[in-house]
């Protein structure tokens, strides 16, 4: 009867491999860690001989300064975190927005690549290659231009029912707020997650049957059906905030401005072109066996692409679709050159006021680092959850 074998006990002998990978561990941090302590020392030491102030006080000390566009109301007594805010906000808004553009738009360019139309492939070819080889800066300043140079003067602008585009941006109808509103909400996220249980059953089914259902209409049926009964239980409120023309300008409804707009729409079309190329190249990595399989099966052309060749890209187009969404939250920092206020912009302001250089920028970099992780660590679960399964 064999006795069970017990471990090798660890070798604390500089012969030991493990051992030697240890100390260098620990040897490297200590270099890393006393290097950035000797640099912050220094610098410190220097600014103080050269009577340069630090710290971060003074985000308490009021801003001084306005903000031209903020979603939430700002006034120029209110500390500089607070101004910090509200650029961390807007550059929110073109960085989740652009995302969600971005992938429709570019998911559309790059399943165009296989289209039958000659038609539809020369333009999705020529949109990619004219886009993507445009630096993304003259792109925005593009955008900007053919808003503040093309378009009518506010007092004058074009009308689309109760829509008003000008030089002054895009104004729209807004709902006043009201607590069906609140219900409308929690209905569409009910609707969500219940849309989310269907297709997963629906998956299955395929799977199991190879049957396909409705992955797309059925599911934004019950989302609209759901936010609709919420709207309904809520009391179902009607009223609308629409625009007017003023005399100078258009009052009141919604509004964009036209730097957010040229911020989102660059973005958006830049960052278009490169994710239909990985869209195009996750799809051309699935054998062609898959879709003259899909094909015998009775599945449409479209079927064919949305249930057997999209999931099997997936694979491939998530990790450079990835870095997609990181280039495109990063590249919004050149919303500064066209005059939008975003953490650069509030950032650049703070430091013409403060001369707190070191800790503007740190802010800067916290901010990009943290929504850029943010991001990885959605996509790397995504990434994973659409992983194929080995068996």
């Amino acid at each position: 009867m064999s006795t069970p074998s017990t471990p090798p006990k660890k070798s604390w002998s500089w012969r030991s491999q493990a051992f030697r990978g240890l100390i260098y561990q620990v040897v490297t941090v200590a270099v890393i860690v006393s290097v950035v302590l000797y640099l912050a020392h220094n610098t410190n030491t220097n600014m103080k001989a050269r009577g340069i102030q630090s710290g971060f006080d003074f985000m308490l000390g009021g801003a001084g300064f306005d903000i031209g566009e903020s979603l939430f109301p700002f006034d120029s007594a209110e500390p500089y975190w607070r101004a910090y805010l509200v650029g961390f906000v807007n550059t929110l808004r073109v960085a989740v927005i652009g995302i969600v553009l971005t992938t429709l738009l570019g998911t559309l360019i790059g399943v165009g690549r296989f289209s039958r139309n000659a038609l539809v492939r020369g333009l999705c070819s020529a949109y990619v290659e004219f886009f993507r080889n445009i630096p993304v800066l003259l792109q925005l300043l593009m955008w900007y231009l053919m808003f503040t140079e093309l378009l009518p003067d506010s007092s004058d602008p074009l009308v689309l029912g109760s829509i008003f585009l000008s030089k002054g941006g895009l104004n729209f109808p807004i709902p006043v707020w009201a607590a069906g509103h609140l219900w409308a909400a929690w209905g569409l996220l009910a609707g969500v997650v219940v849309a989310v249980l269907y297709r997963g059953r629906a998956q299955r089914a395929f799977e199991a049957t190879g049957r396909p259902r409705s992955m797309f209409w059925v599911p934004l049926a019950i989302v609209v059906a759901v936010g609709l009964l919420g709207w309904l239980l809520g009391g179902a409120p009607t009223a609308m905030n629409s625009p007017v023309q003023g005399e100078f300008a258009v009052e009141n409804g919604g509004a964009l401005t036209p730097e957010y707009l040229a911020v989102l729409l660059g973005l958006t079309v830049y960052t278009a072109a490169f994710v239909a190329e990985v869209v195009r190249g996750g799809i051309q990595s699935v054998a062609l066996g898959q879709s003259e399989a899909a094909s015998a099966l009775g599945l449409s052309r479209g079927q064919s692409m949305r249930l057997v060749m999209l999931p099997q890209a997936l694979r491939v187009i998530i990790p450079p679709v990835t870095n997609q969404y990181l280039n495109l939250t990063k590249n919004s920092s050149l919303a500064v050159a066209i005059g939008y206020p975003d953490v650069v912009s509030i950032a650049n302001t703070a430091i013409n006021q403060t001369g707190r250089a070191v800790e503007c920028i740190a802010v800067i970099m916290l901010v990009y680092l943290s929504t850029s992780l943010f991001t990885s660590v959605v996509m790397n679960w995504y990434n994973t959850r659409s992983a194929i399964k080995e068996r």
